[in-house]
């Protein structure tokens, strides 16, 4: 099958779908997009289903080469970006022919942008998935001479995301947070402190989990491990939190202060490492009526 040809792969590119589901309890992590908002808006332009196949491209520097005609759509990351040399717009469905090339410019504001394709990408699934996950072995990030498999598509015209759902990615977001699992368990003054301080986002993060660099909190005792999320806040004896990624192990016995708002973990995934990072509390209603919300729009 035809599609597009690799060139140039960039820091590292891998296929991502609705995440790998339902085998968490063999050790498993459902991987999947690190930003859902941008990745949901890519597939969404071209008609694609939740979840379809696509390219999770982090930092840019990526080029392909078509090999049928088809239509695409990036969303995510600020990275420039062009077919043939004519500079396109993000967040936009375009047209891409046999033989032309696409390409992405390194990253000028975000950290991963969304690659869908009409029809999105074929490959074989494995445990029900295609998402890459480096950490455990399943799949492997792009390389020079690969093809990511499609097929050929029209549209009659262009369509772009409306401008009040862009990402942007400047300035220090507020990321909410539903506090519990051991959160009843940590002195009060540790939960405010967590919550009044900025936060700088340590350059050992990655698509396990975010690692947070601040002033300490001193987490309650753990005796146990339990099942986690994605999601979820670690507070280990160092005091310096970790919010899980797609990517998390699938237990953990560290204490946890809560879990960050679902629609926030794109925006978390987003920010370069030092970036500066603060916390609200928000009501598990609250953030379950906005998920709906979210998915109501998504999965129609």
């Amino acid at each position: 099958m035809s599609g597009l040809r690799v060139i140039k792969p960039g820091p590292q590119s891998v296929l991502q779908d609705g995440g790998r589901r339902g085998w968490q309890h063999l050790g498993v992590s459902p991987a999947g997009p690190l930003d859902g908002h941008a990745a949901a808006w890519a597939n969404h332009l071209l008609n694609n289903a939740w979840g379809t196949p696509l390219l999770e491209i982090a930092l840019g520097d990526v080029e392909l080469q078509a090999e049928v005609d088809t239509w695409v759509a990036v969303c995510g990351a600020q990275m420039p970006l062009s077919v043939d040399d004519q500079p396109q717009p993000l967040w936009t469905r375009l047209p891409l022919r046999k033989g032309q090339h696409l390409r992405l410019g390194f990253a000028r504001s975000g950290q991963r942008a969304y690659l869908a394709v009409a029809g999105g990408f074929c490959a074989e699934p494995v445990l029900g998935s295609v998402s890459v996950q480096l950490r455990e072995g399943f799949g492997r990030a792009l390389q020079v001479g690969d093809r990511l498999a499609c097929r050929s598509a029209h549209f009659s015209h262009r369509a772009s995301a409306p401008w009040p759902y862009l990402g942007h990615y400047s300035g220090t977001p507020l990321l909410r947070v539903i506090t519990g699992g051991d959160a009843a368990e940590f002195a009060e003054d540790q939960l405010q402190r967590f919550f009044a301080q900025s936060w700088r986002l340590s350059p050992l993060s990655d698509r396990m989990g975010a690692r947070l660099l601040g002033e300490p909190l001193q987490p309650p005792a753990r005796q146990w491990s339990l099942g986690v999320a994605r999601g979820a806040i670690q507070v280990p004896a160092d005091g310096q939190p970790i919010i899980l990624q797609a990517d998390h192990q699938t237990m953990g016995g560290y204490p946890l202060l809560g879990w960050l708002h679902p629609l926030d973990q794109g925006r978390l995934a987003q920010c370069p490492a030092h970036h500066s990072l603060r916390f609200t509390p928000i009501s598990i209603s609250d953030a379950q009526a906005e998920l709906r919300e979210f998915y109501r729009f998504f999965r129609r």
